[in-house]
């Protein structure tokens, strides 16, 4: 009896304190393991999509209930970050990967019902948060220079709209839902639009005109690119959608120029993209290890895989299929090895407590 309440002194001790650290970004893990997902179904890949399902929610249900014991035990330390410029970006994750998993949920196991049900809770969400972050940004007293305060996360903001429009399009693959859903679709893919628009042109200012160390290249600007792409998914399934929702057939033209028109953004990003990678870690030889915001990297690469898998079907370019098959592996290959590096890190902390007591022990 004394060793079973020991043990469960230590697990609550340490939901607590994984609690009190989570980053709030680390929903990123659920939006690349269900985009990723949904790029092995596109590649017929066997047993692959539905594995990730099952980890997805998981993921899912463990980082939810470590966010709610973060928001009722430390609230001090929830709204600190929801204020902080770095760190606040973080929390559209959740808006993105409640949409992303339902996304998957339905692709790969066609279960409409739960992923109607994760729709509603991304769209409240999306409320919630997005007014939440906008409001305490501009109203901060104390307001970092711009070299400090924007990197790529901020673009999560953007992502979380496009998510909305994503899962209800993959909703509505059939009949035409009321106009009043048809019109929340495109206002989110036109919101997701405004928000890169914006937001976009701070940073690559940020990126050209101030110092950049090694350190200063984290993984999130990486969604300059995924936020581009799933730009470019949101848009090609609102064409394919265009014969089917009445209300789309008015704007067909600017739903064509615009898609296209990201994707070729988020296909100028990659070299760059991959180019200072190299040099982060390679030219500079900065440690690699793995880190939450890893995952800000391993979504885009999934989400340029699918958004290039559509686009063809939706712009009748066929040729395009042998880009999305390519980033598609590549996507996948960077899930596993992120995966492997978390449960890396899971194993030495569960082992750290053992030696803790062991030594107090001796």
């Amino acid at each position: 009896m004394p060793a079973a309440a020991d043990l469960a002194r230590q697990s609550a001790h340490r939901v607590l304190s994984a609690a009190q650290t989570l980053f709030p970004g680390y929903f990123a893990l659920v939006m690349a393991t269900g985009i990723v997902s949904i790029a092995c179904h596109l590649l017929a890949i066997p047993a692959a999509p539905s594995v990730l399902l099952g980890v997805n929610w998981i993921a899912y249900a463990a980082l939810f209930t470590l966010t709610l014991v973060r928001l009722f035990k430390f609230p001090a330390q929830t709204l600190s970050d929801a204020s902080d410029f770095k760190r606040a970006p973080g929390f559209f994750a959740i808006i993105a990967g409640t949409c992303m998993l339902g996304a998957q949920t339905m692709v790969v196991a066609n279960g409409s019902a739960i992923a109607i049900v994760l729709w509603y809770a991304g769209l409240g969400l999306w409320f919630l948060v997005m007014y939440s972050f906008f409001t305490a940004v501009t109203l901060s007293e104390h307001k970092p220079p711009l070299a400090s305060g924007i990197s790529g996360a901020w673009l999560m903001a953007s992502v979380a709209s496009q998510s909305i429009a994503v899962l209800r399009a993959s909703l509505d693959a059939g009949d035409a839902p009321p106009p009043a859903l048809q019109l929340l679709c495109l206002v989110m893919f036109m919101i997701g639009c405004m928000l890169y628009l914006t937001i976009i042109p701070l940073i690559s200012y940020r990126l050209t005109f101030f110092r950049f160390e090694a350190r200063d290249f984290t993984p999130p600007y990486w969604i300059n690119m995924g936020a581009v792409a799933i730009t470019t998914l949101a848009g090609s399934l609102l064409i394919l959608h265009a014969n089917k929702w009445p209300l789309l057939s008015s704007y067909i033209g600017f739903l064509r120029g615009f898609t296209l028109f990201f994707w070729a953004a988020a296909t100028w990003w990659i070299p760059f993209l991959i180019i200072l990678t190299v040099w982060r870690y390679l030219v500079r030889r900065d440690r690699l290890q793995y880190e939450p915001q890893f995952w800000s990297m391993v979504f885009p690469l999934g989400m340029y895989a699918v958004a290039t898998f559509e686009l063809p079907r939706a712009e009748a370019l066929p040729f395009l299929a042998a880009i999305a098959r390519i980033f598609g592996f590549v996507a996948l290959a960077a899930w596993t090895l992120t995966f492997a590096g978390l449960i890396a890190q899971l194993v030495h902390s569960s082992a750290e407590p053992a030696e803790v007591d062991a030594a107090h022990q001796q």
